[in-house]
């Protein structure tokens, strides 16, 4: 196997002590000591997360939105400079490529953020695509660290971090939109509001000969709040809690955006061609993705059956785990559309015993205001 990419941080997370895992090709931090402790910081207080291995795709030409309208199934060409949109690429039968961020910052210019593992796939399709259209596309993921500031206090100890005559433009900023400023001395950092945690939150962007002085930066002007180092297990913890979908998980190129549940992301006023442009009349899917919580201690996990009271497969469990905030077992999964129902009681296949679990409304948890 070929050695796995390292982050700019990577030094920075093994003097904390770090544990790594392999995501994609990236070795990156796990946790650095008890994951539980990173979660409810996040919930708490604020977490800092290394993303620096989510991609970074720039697309720029006269006909960049055009191309990227064509490419992607949200309308990204209306958006306004410093928006952001959720979108998805799908392939011609409409399954799922990758769900990612798309962040405009000219008329002529927008940056997508693909998902770590399916950067080179994206690259590629979007190159492909691009070939009739007056547009370059430019992979610049190996060039820019991510860092996320995530959690009720993050506003708080960015503001810290910025000159006062920018820091209006920080408290100004809507969910999914983006400014940019100068942080801890750098100048030019891309600060977006958008997260995956389900609490208020900060994503920034910067070269990677940058990244370490922001993430010492902004660690130390935390510390009296209890901000703290976060790895990709409470991400993931967070983002379940969340009911935030998880490519390879809830999303696949064997599903849909409708199979999905997420009709709502394909732009049905676009003007035009555009991949999966049949899917704003596709019917309903058999399957719906539901939440699901456990009566007992005994978390559901990834590919677990999802039975009636008779015992017949009704469904698939996607994602599982005790939820460190909400004290029982949480799960994403599909189930068959007659089975959907809030209150609905189920059985779930845990290792040969069937263990009881309801389903209830998403997200498991939303943080106040």
């Amino acid at each position: 196997m070929a050695d796995l990419l390292k982050s700019p941080l990577y030094d920075k997370h093994e003097a904390l002590g770090a544990s790594f895992t392999a995501f994609g090709d990236w070795n990156m931090p796990l946790k650095y000591g008890k994951e539980l402790e990173e979660h409810r910081a996040v919930r708490e207080r604020a977490g800092l997360f290394d993303l620096s291995h989510m991609g970074e795709v720039r697309s720029k030409g006269a006909q960049a939105g055009e191309f990227l309208n064509y490419s992607l199934v949200g309308n990204i060409k209306d958006l306004e400079p410093g928006q952001a949109k959720y979108s998805m690429a799908v392939k011609e039968d409409g399954g799922i490529l990758d769900d990612l961020i798309t962040y405009k910052i000219a008329e002529d210019e927008y940056l997508t953020i693909p998902n770590a593992a399916n950067t080179d796939k994206i690259v590629k399709v979007l190159q492909e695509r691009a070939k009739d259209f007056d547009v370059e596309v430019v992979d610049e993921s190996k060039e820019t660290a991510m860092v996320a500031l995530q959690g009720p206090v993050c506003e708080k100890v960015l503001l810290t971090q910025v000159p006062e005559d920018q820091q209006q433009a920080i408290k100004d900023v809507k969910y999914y939109a983006f400014v940019t400023v100068t942080v801890a001395g750098i100048d030019n950092v891309m600060v977006a509001r958008t997260g995956y945690t389900g609490e208020d939150g900060f994503e920034l962007y910067v070269p990677n000969d940058k990244a370490s002085p922001l993430w010492d930066a902004l660690l130390e002007a935390g510390k009296d709040d209890g901000v703290q180092p976060a790895g990709l297990a409470a991400r993931d913890s967070l983002r379940l809690e969340a009911a935030m979908p998880l490519y390879g998980h809830e999303l696949t190129e064997d599903l849909t955006p409708v199979d999905a549940g997420m009709r709502g992301v394909v732009g049905k006023d676009k003007e035009g061609e555009f991949f999966g442009k049949f899917l704003i009349d596709a019917p309903k899917s058999d399957s719906v993705l539901v939440g699901l919580v456990g009566e007992g201690k005994r978390p559901a996990r990834e590919g677990a059956a999802i039975e009636d009271e008779d015992g017949n497969k009704v469904g698939e469990v996607t994602s599982g785990l005790p939820s460190p905030t909400l004290g029982y077992p949480i799960a994403l999964g599909y189930v068959k559309r007659e089975h959907k129902d809030v209150g609905n009681k189920l059985n779930v296949d845990i290792r040969g015993k069937k263990y009881p679990f309801e389903i209830v409304k998403k997200p498991f948890y939303k943080r106040e205001g």
